[in-house]
C-alpha cells in the first residue's frame, strides 16, 4: 500500500473537481493512482462537481476564434495542473527511493 502526501491527495482531488467532463478513472490514470483510491480521497474531501452542463446564455454565440481561444486556454490550465501534480509525485517518489 502506497502512502501519498496530503498535498498530492489534495491536488488530485482538485484536478478531479476542475474537469467535470472527466471520470474518476480517467483522472486517476494520469498520475497513476488507483481509481478507487482517488474515489476515497474525493469522498473524504467532500468534493463535488457541478452536475450537468453549464449553459451560457449569450445574445450572440462567440466568434470562432474566441471559442477556439477559450478552449485552448482551458486545455493549458488542465495541462499545467497535471504537470504540477506529476512534478510533486516525482519529487515524492524520488525522496522515497533515496531512503
Amino acid at each position: 500500500m502506497k502512502n501519498y502526501p496530503p498535498e498530492f491527495k489534495a491536488d488530485a482531488v482538485a484536478l478531479y473537481e476542475s474537469r467535470p467532463e472527466a471520470t474518476i478513472r480517467s483522472v486517476a490514470a494520469d498520475p497513476g493512482i488507483n481509481p478507487e483510491t482517488l474515489r476515497n480521497w474525493v469522498r473524504a474531501a467532500g468534493a463535488s462537481r457541478p452536475r450537468g452542463r453549464r449553459t451560457q446564455e449569450a445574445d450572440q454565440p462567440p466568434a470562432p476564434l474566441e471559442a477556439e481561444n477559450a478552449a485552448l486556454w482551458k486545455k493549458v490550465r488542465e495541462l499545467e495542473e497535471e504537470r504540477d501534480i506529476l512534478r510533486k509525485a516525482a519529487k515524492y517518489f524520488a525522496r522515497e527511493t533515496r531512503r
